[in-house]
């Protein structure tokens, strides 16, 4: 195989990616019957997603040769997308650059500490980029929804966010927050692709099946945390998430936008040619230390 045919070849697998994610859509049943409309709807979304990644990989060079910091909160109910969008926005990144924060429940320690602490940690330094699937709005949301905090650390969590995020700006942080909305019917199809999907099961926790019985509270803590913590300097965004493709699209559409990036030269880059010393000799590789080649 030649140079050009190799480079073509690491090219498809790099589409193969995305492909790979994308199957997570599909029925587990990988031999469904799609329509031409089906498969022009999923090159168009393939086409655009690429594009999309091309300019994050832009902004990911500007966030650094700027020294930017970069915080985007993925909010929402219970397999609303927010991980399908994360996923999506990560794939091209540098992970030393672009890092995901997904922080479990809080340990007995943590419970002690300032409500904050535990984020603050995981904010960004200069050149950095960090997603936070589920935030410290957790108060506002499952916390206050399942009762594992009192009224009195509701009131004052909404009280000091608003102050604690204007430092953060102040600081030199930018903040995007997006909320990921789908409906109640949505909500019960996709809990139910997880229950019947055994590559999705692990999806699906305690707290995941009692949200469902708490829709109702769930939509009020909603409305509170967007009425009480919009601001100007960190606005919520809604996006609309039935259609998790357009969602994501819009979400990285949006995302690119609220960013004030410009495109960073790029040195060129060549390939030096390998030295050859004479009086290398390559050691061999004993047999039994290969894996075995069952594909």
């Amino acid at each position: 195989m030649n140079e050009s045919s190799k480079l073509a070849e690491e090219f498809l697998d790099s589409l193969d990616e995305e492909l790979e994610l994308s199957l997570e859509d599909l029925s587990f049943d990988l031999a469904i019957d799609l329509s031409p409309e089906q498969h022009q709807a999923r090159r168009n979304y393939f086409t655009h997603l690429f594009a999309l990644q091309r300019e994050l990989v832009k902004l990911q060079e500007w966030v650094v040769a700027t020294g930017h910091k970069l915080v985007v909160i993925f909010e929402g109910r219970d397999a609303a997308g927010k991980g399908g969008a994360i996923k999506r926005i990560t794939q091209r990144l540098n992970p030393r650059v672009c890092r995901v924060a997904a922080l479990p429940a809080p340990n007995s320690r943590e419970k002690t500490q300032w409500y904050f602490q535990r984020y603050v940690q995981h904010l960004p330094a200069a050149g950095e980029i960090v997603l936070f699937d589920r935030s410290w709005y957790n108060r506002g949301g499952v916390e206050k929804v399942m009762g594992f905090c009192s009224e009195a650390e509701v009131q004052e969590f909404f009280k000091t966010v608003p102050e604690f995020e204007k430092m953060l700006v102040g600081s030199g942080i930018q903040i995007i927050k997006y909320w990921f909305s789908i409906t109640d019917e949505e909500q019960h199809l996709r809990f139910q692709a997880r229950i019947q999907d055994p590559m999705k099961q692990w999806k699906l926790s305690p707290m995941d099946l009692e949200s469902r019985k708490r829709w109702e509270a769930y939509t009020k803590a909603k409305e509170e945390v967007l009425e009480r913590t919009h601001t100007d300097y960190a606005p919520w965004w809604v996006i609309r998430a039935n259609d998790k493709k357009r969602a994501r699209l819009n979400c990285i559409s949006h995302l690119l936008g609220a960013v004030p990036f410009e495109e960073v030269a790029q040195a060129g880059v060549e390939l030096p040619a390998r030295v050859r010393n004479p009086d290398y000799y390559r050691q061999p590789v004993p047999e039994w230390m290969y894996v075995p080649e069952v594909y």
